[in-house]
C-alpha cells in the first residue's frame, strides 16, 4: 500500500470499476520507501544526471526526467499541493573545495540541461549559479552553488494519508499485517499463501514492494538499498530553505518549517547497506552529524530529535521494471530512489498493462 501500489489500484478502478481489488501489506502502514523518504519532489540535480549519462544513453536519462517530471505532476493533480503540503521553493546542489572539478563540468552544462528540461517542463532555465545564497544559507566550505527552479518538497505523511483515504472512498480493500509467504500460479489465477495460514485465490496479482521485491520474486534485479536520515528539533532563525543535494545526492537534506532534515551516506558502505534491515549505523549517523555541524548549520546549537531508516528499490540501471512475469503475475518495482516523483506514474502503467493484457 505504498505510493505505486496504491496508484495502481486507483488506476485499475477507474479502468475497471467493477473489478474487485484488494491491496494487502505486511505493515500497520507501508512503511518501505514510500513513508520512510526525506519528501524530496526532485528529479535529477545535474552531478546526478552528468553520472547517469556514463551509464545510460542521453535518450534513456532524459526518459527517465520526463517520467520523474510528468509523475510529481500526475501526483499533485491526483491529491492537490494542499493534501500533500507540496511547497515549492526551489533546490541546491552543494560543492565544496575539493568538487572544483566537479563544479566545473556541471557549470559547463547547464545550458545544455536547460535546453532539453525545457522540452519536458516548459521551465526555460531550470538551472542556473547561486553563489550569492551561500552566505544567506549560513554555510560553511562551500565554494558554489546551483539553482534548480523546479524542485519543491513535500510532506509524506500527508501524502500517504490522502492516498490512503482515495483508495477506501474508491472502494479498493486494504488489509494490512498481512505477510505473503508464497505465490502459485493456477490456470485460472494465482494462490496467494500468507503467515496466518489462509489462502487468497485471485485472478491478478501485482508486486509493488519496490526493495522488498526479491522476498516474493527472486529472480528480479532488484537490490535493497537503505537510506539514514536524521531530523533536528525545532533551530532558532534558521536560514535554510528548500532542498539540497551533496557530494552527486549521496546526502541531501531540507527544511522542514524550522527544522533540518538530513539523510544520505550510503556510499560510506554500499555492502553494509544493501540490506532490507531497518536499522542505524554508528559510521553514517556520525558522518551525517558531522556535514550538519560543519557545513549545513555551522555555529548552531542542533539537538537531534528523530532518526530513521528506509529501504529503496535499486539496481544496475535506474529504470523501473514494470513486467509481466507469469500469465496472471506481474510486477512495478525499482523506484531508484525516485519513488515520490514516478511512483503515480508506475503504479498507472501497471494497472495499463494489466488490463491491456487481460
Amino acid at each position: 500500500s505504498g505510493i505505486v501500489g496504491l496508484n495502481a489500484a486507483l488506476a485499475l478502478k477507474r479502468a475497471r470499476p467493477e473489478a474487485k481489488i484488494l491491496v494487502i501489506d505486511r505493515g500497520f502502514l507501508p512503511y518501505g520507501a514510500s513513508t520512510r523518504n526525506a519528501g524530496f519532489a526532485c528529479f535529477g540535480s545535474i552531478s546526478e544526471l552528468l553520472d547517469d549519462l556514463k551509464k545510460m544513453s542521453e535518450s534513456e536519462v532524459f526518459e527517465l526526467v520526463r517520467k520523474r517530471w510528468e509523475g510529481l505532476l500526475r501526483l499533485r493533480m491526483i491529491l492537490g499541493d494542499e493534501e500533500i503540503g507540496f511547497e515549492q521553493y526551489g533546490g541546491y546542489e552543494l560543492f565544496a573545495d575539493k568538487d572544483e572539478v566537479l563544479f566545473a563540468d556541471c557549470s559547463e552544462k547547464i545550458r545544455y540541461f536547460n535546453a532539453a528540461l525545457a522540452e519536458i517542463s516548459n521551465i526555460k532555465t531550470m538551472y542556473r549559479i547561486a553563489d550569492e545564497k551561500i552566505s544567506e544559507f549560513g554555510f560553511s566550505g562551500v565554494q558554489h552553488l546551483i539553482f534548480n527552479q523546479g524542485e519543491g518538497q513535500i510532506d509524506t505523511g500527508l501524502m500517504m494519508k490522502a492516498l490512503l483515504k482515495k483508495a477506501r472512498d474508491c472502494g479498493v480493500e486494504i488489509i494490512n499485517g498481512i505477510d505473503l509467504t508464497a505465490m502459485n500460479s493456477r490456470s485460472d489465477g494465482v494462490e496467494l499463501e500468507t503467515n496466518h495460514g489462509f489462502h487468497f485465490h485471485v485472478s491478478k496479482v501485482l508486486v509493488t514492494t519496490n526493495g522488498f521485491a526479491r522476498q516474493l520474486l527472486p529472480e528480479l534485479a532488484v537490490e535493497p538499498g537503505r537510506a539514514q536520515v536524521l531530523v533536528t528539533a525545532p533551530i532558532q532563525g534558521l536560514n535554510v530553505k528548500g532542498t539540497f543535494h551533496y557530494d552527486r545526492g549521496y546526502y541531501y537534506f531540507r527544511n522542514i518549517g524550522d527544522r533540518v532534515l538530513l539523510g544520505g551516506g550510503r556510499n560510506l558502505d554500499f555492502e553494509g547497506e544493501r540490506t532490507t534491515d531497518f536499522g542505524l549505523t554508528g559510521t553514517i549517523q556520525s558522518a551525517l552529524e558531522t556535514l550538519l555541524t560543519d557545513v549545513i548549520l555551522p555555529g548552531k546549537k542542533i539537538v537531534i530529535e528523530q532518526r530513521w531508516s528506509g529501504i529503496m528499490g535499486l539496481g544496475t540501471s535506474k529504470s523501473t521494471i514494470v513486467k509481466q512475469v507469469d500469465k496472471n503475475l506481474y510486477c512495478a518495482v525499482r523506484m531508484g530512489g525516485m519513488g515520490v516523483a514516478i511512483g503515480s506514474l508506475i503504479g498507472e502503467e501497471a494497472a495499463a498493462l494489466i488490463v491491456a493484457s487481460a
